[in-house]
Order: structure tokens, then C-alpha cells, then sequence
């Protein structure tokens, strides 16, 4: 089976077809626990993002700063912010909550 990169950051990382689908957090909860098994790698560079994350997620997800590189037929789930933080700003989960954040499926198909 392959893993499930975590990002908290919609990025295309090589050439192929893509497509992306919203989640809400009760489907990324399915996602990690049920489809992946708990399968998973964190590519989630922030200690304060990872933090906020697994507590969403009730699942604990570590910070890592590696670099990911999405292959053909596989999946990444995102953890993505509905607006800008000030560069430097660490932020509570009541603050996220504030801003809005939400989750994406982007799956390389090709």
C-alpha cells in the first residue's frame, strides 16, 4: 500500500495530471484512518502547523521539513488555510478556526 503525504500546502511538486477534491475534516479523518490505515508521511514543515493538525485530525502528525516529491497514482491530503498569516506568526487553534482552513485530495494520475 502506498502512504498518504500530509502537506500543508497545495503545491504541484512534478509534471503529470492532477486532480483535486475538497474534504471536509470528517472525509480526512476517514482518509487516514480507513483507507490508509494510518499509512501516512507528515510533510508539514511547522511544529506549531503539525501541532494544530493532529489535533484536528486526532491523530498525531509530526513536523518534517524533507522534501516530498509526488509520484504517479498517489495521493496527498492538505491541510490548507482560507487566508494569509503574518510571516512569523504561530497560530492558535482558535485563531485557525477564525480564519477558516480546509482540506484538499490532490491525486497524481499520470
Amino acid at each position: 500500500m502506498k502512504k498518504l503525504a500530509i502537506l500543508n500546502s497545495p503545491i504541484i511538486t512534478n509534471d503529470g495530471g492532477y486532480e483535486v477534491a475538497s474534504f471536509d475534516l470528517e472525509l480526512a479523518k476517514k482518509l487516514l484512518v480507513e483507507d490508509y490505515k494510518g499509512n501516512y508521511e507528515s510533510f508539514i514543515g511547522h511544529q506549531s502547523t503539525a501541532k494544530v493538525v493532529s489535533a484536528l485530525l486526532g491523530i498525531e502528525i509530526e513536523a518534517n521539513r524533507g522534501t516530498y516529491s509526488q509520484e504517479a497514482e498517489t495521493d496527498a491530503l492538505i491541510f490548507k488555510l482560507n487566508g494569509r498569516v503574518p510571516e512569523g506568526k504561530i497560530l492558535s487553534i482558535e485563531e485557525i478556526e477564525e480564519i477558516g482552513y480546509s482540506f484538499k485530495v490532490i491525486t497524481r494520475t499520470y
